[in-house]
C-alpha cells in the first residue's frame, strides 16, 4: 500500500467520525432544546424565544400552486358538484367545485384559500366582487370544498345590509353552476411535522381546522393533534356528526367543544365539553406539558385574547400562528420589539389623512383601518388583489411574497410595510 493510499483512508475515517459526532451533536441539541422547554414552561418560565438550529424545519411536502400538475393562473372555470347545508340553522353550506375543463386539480397546503371572482346582478360598477373562502377539506381528493356562512346585517346596525357574496353564494348558486376560480394560496396552513398540534377555530373559523385536521388523519399520522372549537350552540355547530366520528376513530386526535350560549336541550358532555369561550385557561387546563405548534383562526375578541396570552403563557413566537376574519390586527410583542426606530409619514390621499407609521402595525393595511381608512380587502394575505392600492410618491416592502402580482405603480397593503415616506391613494 502506497504512502498517498494510506493517507487517504486515514483522511476518510477522520472525515466520517467528523460526520457522525456533528449529527449525534445536533439530535441531542434538539432534545435537549425541547426538552428545556417543556421544563421550563411547566414552572411558568418563558422558554428561550428561538432554538439556533429552528432554520431545520421540516418543510418537505410544501407545494407551490404556481407550478406543478393541475395548476393554473389566473382565473378558472370549476361547476359546484354539490351543495350541502353543514348546521341545523342552515348558515354553513359546503360547495364542491369540480374543474370544468376536466382537468387535474392543482395541489393545496391544508388552510389555504380559494379566490372568487362572482358576477352578481345588481351590484355596481361592472358586478364582479372577489371574495376568498378557506378550503374546508384536506388536499388529495377529486374536487375542492369551501363552507360558507350566511353573513346578516350587524345586529347592533340592522338597517346595514347582509354579507354580499355569502348570501349570494346561499341564495343563487346551485349545484350544476359554473364559478370563475382562482388557484389554490395563502400563508396559513399547517408545517407538515411529527411535533403535537393544536387547532383552535372560532365560529366559521373552523373551516381551515377541518383542512388541517382531515389531511393529519387522512395521511395515517400518529402525530397528536387537539381541535378547540368555539361556537355559540348547537344550532351553530358545524360538521357536527363528522368531527364526533373522526374523533371516536382516532385515539390522537382530541376534541374540545364550547359552547358560550347553549340551548336548553344542548347537554354538556354530549354536544359540547365545556360551556364559555375558548381561552387561555382552557388550554392550560387541558394541554399536557408539551411543545405545540397553535393554529388559531377566528374573529378578533378570540385573537385578542388567546394569541397573547399563548405568549404569557411563554409559548414562542414561531410556535404560534393566526388568520382572522375581517379586520383583526393583532399587535404582537415581537413586531413591537421591531418597530423602535421606524417611523415614516404615510398619507392616504383620498381620505385626506396622514398618520405616523412607527412600525408596531403588521401592514398598512392594518395601519389603515387603525386610522379610519377603509381599504376594500379580501384574503388578507396578498391572494386576492382586493386591496391594490396605488403609489403616489414611496416604496414599499412586503412582509411575505403575494400570490397576485399588483400592477406597476401599486402596492397590495395587506402583505406590505412602508420603506419610507409613503403616500398611497386610498
Amino acid at each position: 500500500m502506497s504512502p498517498l493510499t494510506l493517507f487517504g483512508y486515514i483522511f476518510l475515517g477522520i472525515l466520517v467520525q467528523v460526520v457522525l459526532f456533528s449529527a449525534l451533536a445536533i439530535v441531542r441539541h434538539m432534545k435537549a432544546y425541547q426538552f428545556l422547554q417543556r421544563f421550563l414552561s411547566g414552572l411558568g418560565i418563558r422558554p428561550p424565544e428561538e432554538s439556533p438550529l429552528d432554520t431545520l424545519k421540516d418543510v418537505s411536502g410544501f407545494t407551490d400552486t404556481g407550478s406543478g400538475p393541475g395548476s393554473w393562473k389566473g382565473l378558472r372555470d370549476f361547476r359546484v358538484s354539490s351543495k350541502v347545508f353543514e348546521d341545523k340553522d342552515k348558515n354553513i353550506c359546503s360547495f364542491c367545485l369540480s374543474p370544468f375543463d376536466g382537468g387535474a386539480l392543482a395541489n393545496y397546503q391544508p388552510g389555504q384559500f380559494l379566490t372568487f371572482q362572482l358576477d352578481i346582478p345588481g351590484k355596481g360598477g361592472d358586478g364582479s366582487l372577489v371574495r376568498c373562502y378557506s378550503l374546508s377539506d384536506g388536499p388529495g381528493g377529486d374536487s375542492y370544498r369551501v363552507s360558507i356562512k350566511r353573513v346578516p346585517p350587524p345586529t347592533d346596525r340592522p338597517e346595514l345590509p347582509p354579507g354580499l357574496s355569502s348570501n349570494h353564494f346561499h341564495d343563487h348558486i346551485q349545484k350544476g353552476d359554473v364559478l370563475k376560480v382562482r388557484a389554490p394560496s395563502g400563508h396559513f396552513f399547517l408545517e407538515r411535522g411529527s411535533s403535537p398540534v393544536v387547532l383552535i377555530g372560532g365560529g366559521i373559523g373552523i373551516t381551515p381546522m377541518l383542512s388541517m385536521l382531515s389531511d393529519t388523519l387522512n395521511n395515517n399520522s400518529n402525530r397528536e393533534i387537539w381541535l378547540f372549537y368555539g361556537v355559540r350552540n348547537s344550532a351553530e355547530h358545524a360538521m357536527k356528526r363528522h368531527i364526533e366520528e373522526l374523533a371516536k376513530e382516532h385515539d390522537n386526535f382530541h376534541l374540545r367543544v364550547c359552547y358560550s350560549a347553549p340551548k336548553q336541550w344542548d347537554k354538556k358532555g354530549v354536544d359540547y365539553q365545556h360551556k364559555g369561550r375558548v381561552d387561555i385557561n382552557l388550554l392550560r387546563l387541558s394541554l399536557p406539558f408539551r411543545v405545540y405548534d397553535f393554529y388559531i383562526c377566528g374573529p378578533r375578541p378570540m385573537l385578542e385574547s388567546i394569541v397573547p396570552g399563548l405568549e404569557d403563557w411563554g409559548v414562542p413566537d414561531q410556535h404560534i400562528h393566526y388568520e382572522a376574519f375581517g379586520p383583526a390586527s393583532i399587535n404582537r410583542r415581537a413586531r413591537k420589539q421591531e418597530a423602535s426606530g421606524e417611523e415614516f409619514t404615510v398619507t392616504f390621499a383620498k381620505s385626506g389623512v396622514t398618520a405616523m407609521w412607527d412600525g408596531s402595525e403588521d401592514t398598512l393595511l392594518d395601519f389603515a383601518e387603525s386610522n379610519g381608512v377603509e381599504i376594500a380587502s379580501g384574503c388578507r394575505a396578498g391572494g386576492c388583489g382586493s386591496c391594490q392600492t396605488e403609489i403616489s410618491e414611496g416604496e414599499v416592502a412586503y412582509t411575505q411574497s403575494p400570490d397576485f402580482d399588483p400592477e406597476p405603480g401599486a402596492c397590495l397593503p395587506c402583505v406590505s410595510r412602508p420603506k419610507k415616506n409613503l403616500v398611497v391613494e386610498a
